[in-house]
């Protein structure tokens, strides 16, 4: 007979989308005619840039001509031209990477579900808290976690991020294997600095744990002293994984494109270097015939001058509306942080609401809606996060709702 795997059930994060689209909808129903600004989502809404346009149709193209066809690539590693790419782009930042450390996928967050897979289940992991669900989820599907109880995974080390030490956690007190770390941080907007992220290379060495790095939102950080690359740290490639994505500094959630970089300096316990690199390629290889041609060879067109340049005003677009909804909020008394180099905002809840409950308050008196903190860990309860993607005169019809219609 066949069976489930029952470790889905123990899923318990998986409420808060859902219960989001419930209770606005609900809101809806009673409320009929009126409009609800959304501020939550972490989906761009900006499109493709001109020369982002230009290099998806010449791609296209190539695939009409018998001459230029692509079928399956050798591998699922990514067209050799894109990996050179993306190496070339960490040289630029003084990372030297050789193009098969680098492996490109179809988005960040599959990378950081999958990667897990190729390191065993008796691992025991730390995850930041608050944290991004599918670091969480990943590893409570694949089974290393009891059962859920008041927010936290039995066998799982949360790492508070907590207004007191900035939203970046401290090294465990404890031997653990694998460590999710995100920074710029999804949800708090933290970044992390290179003395910070040097805490956790040193102990990672020390216990021979391998940190799994998310830089998704790295396109963001314009202060040239924070580390867009765990890789700027000392020893890290020895140490960690980085996963990072096409989708929000370029636009493509929809598109889907991402990397992974496994340097194979990288070892874990009982392991050479070169064997966890040659892991992850054969995970790759078995399980996944690559990105999309098309979408690889039209995303060369990023790394052009016209490229980085129109990728970088979608970046400053995204921001000024972080600026706009940050100084908003603050005007009325909120405390926020985040927003600085990173699209999302962490809101303080006011008056020792609950997430849950400031959600609702804000859907009722300015028809805006966020996503309660209390859905990323325990350490998000009294926290919200709003994002900066949307369009402008959204944003703004929105930050002047709150301002004219939310009482504190």
């Amino acid at each position: 007979m066949a069976k489930i795997n029952t470790n889905y059930d123990k899923l318990a994060a998986g409420y808060l989308f859902p219960e989001i689209a419930r209770r606005t909808n609900g809101f809806l129903e009673a409320n009929a005619g009126v409009t609800v600004m959304r501020l939550g989502i972490g989906n761009t809404t900006e499109p493709l840039t001109d020369a982002v346009i230009a290099g998806l149709h010449d791609a296209v193209d190539q695939m009409a001509n018998v001459d230029t066809y692509r079928g399956y690539a050798d591998g699922g590693e990514g067209e050799p031209e894109m990996r050179e790419a993306l190496a070339k782009r960490y040289a630029k930042r003084g990372v030297d990477l050789e193009a098969s450390e680098v492996f490109v996928s179809d988005g960040g967050k599959p990378d950081s579900a999958n990667i897990q897979s190729i390191f065993g289940l008796d691992n025991v992991v730390a995850v930041q808290d608050p944290a991004y669900p599918v670091y969480v989820d990943s590893n409570v599907i694949s089974g290393r976690t009891g059962l859920a109880t008041d927010g936290q995974y039995e066998g799982l080390v949360y790492m508070p991020c907590t207004e007191e030490n900035g939203f970046f956690p401290d090294v465990p007190d404890q031997k653990v294997d694998l460590i999710y770390l995100c920074s710029p941080n999804n949800p708090t907007g933290a970044v992390a600095t290179k003395a910070q992220l040097q805490t956790f290379v040193d102990y990672a060495r020390k216990h021979k744990a391998v940190i799994i790095f998310d830089a998704a939102y790295c396109g963001y950080i314009s202060d040239p002293e924070l580390p867009k690359s765990i890789y700027e740290v000392e020893g890290a490639k020895e140490c960690a994984v980085e996963i990072n994505s096409f989708s929000k500094d370029t636009g493509f959630t929809g598109v889907r494109l991402g990397w992974s970089v496994v340097p194979h300096d990288l070892v874990v316990e009982g392991t050479e270097p070169g064997k966890v690199n040659a892991l992850w390629n054969r995970r790759q290889n078995t399980f996944f015939n690559g990105a999309s041609n098309i979408i690889q060879l039209g995303a060369l067109s990023v790394f052009t001058e016209a490229g980085e340049r129109e990728c970088d005003k979608m970046v400053a677009y995204y921001m000024e509306n972080a600026r706009i909804i940050r100084e908003s909020l603050e005007s009325i008394g909120l405390t926020v942080f985040g927003g600085i180099h990173a699209p999302y905002l962490w809101l303080k809840t006011p008056n020792g609401l609950s997430s849950w409950e400031f959600f609702d308050k804000l859907l009722s008196e300015t028809h805006v809606v966020g996503t309660p903190g209390a859905g990323f860990g325990p350490a998000g309860e009294g926290y919200f996060r709003l994002s900066s993607f949307g369009h402008r005169e959204n944003i703004e019809t929105a930050v002047n709702s709150i301002e004219s219609n939310l009482t504190l």
